[in-house]
């Protein structure tokens, strides 16, 4: 069942709420999502943990395709759903935003204290020595060792791989650590098959634990990598909010369902529980002119 903004609305006008962000936030940023209508007509394998540390080829091609992708993604501003999080936080209703993405853009928008679950695509880890270094460090690298690597891109996926075909990257270099200098590095995010960390997931489930809803945004919740907060919320009797385009693997767990887009949903949202609130200066009833994103 879908339901109306208005419930929406009641749910976070009270505050306490801690938003659950997946890639379908993104979208209106240029970034598609996996699953979700821009990802749809795509069938894209993202990398996988042991792939990439066992399998020389399968790493070069990689780094090759996300040295471009990369790029599009560093390039990529807050759309008006990020910007709509940020004003929640900043407003007090929302106490904790944990994101599935790996693009940086709830930081871009001005959120706080954003717990990254997957890790973010603007540092690089050494796999030997563990150091950290910056993305713009690596990308100026390999472009050192890659001169003239421009291949054309047309679509990036949230991982910030793209597609590629093999001619274009036969002859690609990775690059090794430039700090201990033999390590394999590999960008600091969490890869399919591979766990997050313990203490992050432990950090999530205690903000989950301690919110009064939880607002799941933009996400299929089709890995239990996200999902499990989900179900944490409901079992322990916390409201469920999904404002998602199509169906996720939480609905059975929500307390309420809105498929419509999150840029204007979002949007109209932020402005009608600041509209709620009455504050110096303000007349007149300006949420009457608020506009529900379900009926347009």
């Amino acid at each position: 069942m879908t339901d109306t903004f208005d419930a929406l609305t009641d749910l976070v006008a009270p505050g306490g709420v801690v938003v659950l962000s997946g890639a379908g936030l993104s979208t209106e940023s240029g970034i598609p999502d996996y699953r979700g209508p821009s990802g749809a007509a795509r069938r894209h394998t993202p990398m996988t943990f042991q792939a990439f540390t066992r399998d020389g080829d399968a790493r070069r091609r990689y780094w090759a395709r996300s040295h471009l992708g990369w790029r599009m993604i560093a390039r990529a501003a807050p759309n008006d759903g990020h910007r709509a999080v940020a004003r929640l936080q900043a407003a007090g209703l929302v106490t904790g935003v944990i994101t599935q993405n790996v693009d940086g853009l709830h930081q871009a928008a001005g959120s706080a204290g954003v717990v990254e679950l997957h890790g973010r695509l603007d540092e690089v880890v050494c796999l030997d020595c563990g150091n950290l270094t910056s993305r713009e460090e690596l990308d100026r690298r390999l472009r050192e060792a890659n001169p003239g690597f421009d291949a054309q891109v047309a679509v990036v996926n949230p991982d910030g791989d793209v597609e590629l075909p093999d001619e274009a990257v036969a002859g690609f270099r990775p690059v090794d650590c430039g700090i201990c200098g033999t390590g394999m590095l590999k960008p600091d995010v969490v890869f399919f098959g591979e766990t997050v960390p313990a203490a992050r997931v432990a950090e999530c489930f205690t903000l989950v634990e301690q919110a009064r809803a939880l607002l799941v945004l933009g996400s299929s919740l089709t890995v239990m990598s996200g999902r499990r907060f989900v179900i944490r919320a409901a079992k322990q009797g916390i409201p469920v909010a999904i404002v998602n385009q199509g169906a996720t693997r939480g609905d059975g767990h929500a307390t309420l369902t809105l498929d419509v887009p999150l840029g204007r949903t979002l949007s109209a949202l932020a402005d009608r529980v600041a509209a709620a609130v009455p504050s110096p200066g303000r007349g007149g009833d300006v949420s009457a002119a608020v506009v529900e994103p379900a009926a347009v």
